[in-house]
């Protein structure tokens, strides 16, 4: 049964690999099985390859302002903004996510103090999840140090909010290669669609009550004097 409150969530897609378009991503491959997912529930989705555009190093909202020729990444903040939920994807080289990974995460991570119409954090009401695939051990590791950085700056994480493949360790076959046969694996299979469907249902209840409430959270609350004392005895 098709749940049509999904269809006003946006979700953003961000693959970290390191290879140019057009060329086969097998991250992609496993990202897209969420992306259809999201489709067949009426959800809007947008995928970007993070390496196809020019992104500054820095953890500044626009790096042209400090030294940078140019810098894309506030065109490709404004998707981050309209979307509900953000997936990140990565392959894994030598255990850790990839370097374009760090680098969105700074990117992200510069513009989290800027905030939303209630005073708290911009990312507050958003959902993050991520996907990994590779042939060397690190599903979990870099599921742990992206969902971390996400929910640091304010986006929130359902359960079970990452999933991933890896085959053989060494250089044998990936995600999209017909020799894994990874694309019937059912433990991927099943882990991409819990995640897809507890992003969906936690960004629903988000959108559906407009975030969080500002109580106790408002940046702006607390540095324009009205901060809540927390000695004082009507303070509750």
């Amino acid at each position: 049964m098709k749940n049509n409150d999904f269809d006003t969530l946006k979700a953003l897609f961000v693959n970290c690999t390191l290879k140019k378009s057009p060329r086969q991503s097998h991250t992609q491959g496993l990202m897209d099985l969420s992306k259809k997912i999201m489709n067949k529930e009426g959800v809007y989705t947008e995928h970007i390859r993070l390496v196809d555009h020019d992104i500054a190093y820095g953890v500044y909202p626009d790096m042209t302002e400090h030294g940078y020729d140019r810098d894309q990444w506030p065109s490709i903040f404004k998707k981050v903004l309209e979307a509900n939920i953000l997936v990140i994807g990565t392959p894994i080289w030598l255990g850790e996510k990839s370097s374009l990974a760090t680098k969105l995460i700074e990117r992200l991570y510069a513009m989290s103090s800027q905030q939303n119409e209630k005073g708290q954090y911009i990312y507050y009401g958003k959902v993050g999840g991520c996907v990994i695939t590779g042939n060397e051990d690190g599903i979990k590791h870099c599921s742990m140090s992206i969902l971390y950085a996400v929910q640091h700056i304010g986006y929130s994480i359902p359960p079970q909010a990452d999933c991933g493949w890896i085959g053989e360790a060494g250089p044998g076959p990936s995600y999209l290669d017909e020799e894994s046969n990874a694309k019937n694996n059912a433990f991927t299979n099943r882990n991409a669609t819990f995640m897809t469907y507890n992003l969906l249902h936690l960004a629903n209840l988000l959108n559906s009550n407009k975030g969080y409430p500002a109580y106790g959270n408002s940046r702006s609350a607390w540095e324009d004097g009205t901060r809540w004392n927390f000695e004082n005895p009507e303070y509750r």
